[in-house]
């Protein structure tokens, strides 16, 4: 799947197990580099945790 800026995601699951965020935790999209599967977003709760898409994190649009 491709993101561009501005898109809304929400959380299916992360596997940072030191985040408070949560499953439907919605984020708006900064960045998406395809040749890393690295999602840069802005989580509404504050965090600007990463998501690592080939790495298990898994995000749904929102």
């Amino acid at each position: 799947m491709t993101y561009k800026q501005g898109d809304r995601v929400a959380l299916v699951h992360t596997t940072d197990t030191h985040t408070e965020l949560k499953p439907d935790d919605e984020a708006t999209v900064h960045r998406f580099d395809a040749n890393l599967s690295m999602l840069y977003v802005s989580w509404d709760t504050g965090s600007t945790l990463s998501m690592l898409l080939d790495d298990g994190d898994e995000v749904r649009p929102a």
